[in-house]
């Protein structure tokens, strides 16, 4: 029925900065070396997908034909999964069906949340108020944590505000770090959204001595205005990489991915994170190199994107 395109990761790939496109990634080394892993042209790129189980195999009881479900097959109007991929995700019965895209974005959010570690009245910046960075905002709030969101957009800091962060930035305005710690005299932590090296290099300095970054952003390139020798090292500040890939180490022995999902999507069929202002575009997916086009060139117009296949031929 639906998919969501991450503005993010897609729009590396579409440009061509994506490190896939340029490096080979050893999955035992786990390194990157010389070659390349995705070539042109990419298939079965989209991870935000919902729709409607239509056929099973005759073992198969759950999830039962005429489900509503989300999960990840892509950008295609017809897939065949195996059945216990699906489990656990059906909608339940008056759940909007466009709120399913967001699963797997919300669990990036919650990740990067459960990175940080937060503590009940911790002050936390959030830099970045794109999708994630908001659902990011939402689940700190909902944490516990008093929050701070920057941003360069006006609109999305004004639904950061509707999502309840006690204040918000506008990057444009001045040095964050400074701003900040004029009104809280730092954060306890920070989680970086924005992918810009520039946003971690602000997010480094916007922490207390031995306070935590949680660096969740898709960085592209080389660090440029990343200084590590300032206030990273002076304040001995910690800097923890979350990415969908896995959980923190540290809760590993509890939480997986899957469950990252499911738990977000319960809280928002229970109301506790409201995802109907996130969406900001639904075109039919015939439509889909227009689409791509406006994300590439007007990407501070649009929240998030989602194809339709009603239409589709």
């Amino acid at each position: 029925m639906y998919s969501g395109v991450s503005a993010g990761t897609e729009l590396t790939a579409y440009r061509g900065t994506n490190p896939y496109l340029n490096h080979k990634w050893d999955t035992e080394q786990r390194l990157f070396l010389d070659g390349q892993t995705h070539a042109y042209p990419l298939t079965g790129w989209g991870y935000q997908e919902v729709g409607e189980v239509v056929e099973a195999a005759p073992d198969v009881a759950d999830p039962p034909v005429g489900s509503l479900v989300w999960g990840i097959w892509g950008h295609r109007a017809e897939a065949v999964l195996p059945a216990h991929k699906l489990v656990g995700h059906v909608m339940p019965p008056g759940a909007a069906p466009l709120s399913g895209v967001f699963a797997r974005v919300g669990a990036i959010a919650l990740n990067a949340v459960h990175a940080a570690d937060i503590h009940f009245g911790d002050q936390v910046a959030i830099f970045g108020q794109g999708v994630i960075g908001l659902l990011a905002t939402r689940l700190a709030v909902l944490s516990g944590a008093r929050v701070v969101a920057a941003d360069a957009i006006p609109a999305r800091l004004e639904l950061a505000r509707r999502y309840g962060a006690a204040e918000t930035v506008d990057v444009q305005a001045g040095s964050v770090a400074e701003l900040i710690r004029k009104r809280i005299e730092g954060a306890d932590t920070a989680i970086e959204l924005s992918g810009s090296h520039h946003g971690l290099h602000e997010a480094i300095r916007t922490v207390r001595k031995g306070g935590r970054v949680v660096a969740a952003g898709f960085y592209q390139g080389d660090g440029i205005g990343l200084r590590l020798g300032e206030e990273f090292h002076h304040n001995q500040v910690q800097l923890v990489s979350s990415q969908i890939g896995g959980v923190a180490s540290w809760l590993a022995h509890r939480w997986d991915v899957e469950r990252l999902q499911r738990t977000f999507m319960e809280t928002v069929h229970r109301g506790d994170v409201e995802v109907d202002d996130l969406i900001s575009h639904v075109v039919p997916v015939d439509d889909a190199a227009d689409a791509f086009d406006l994300i590439d060139k007007h990407q501070s117009e649009v929240l998030q994107l989602v194809f339709t296949f009603e239409e589709s031929q």
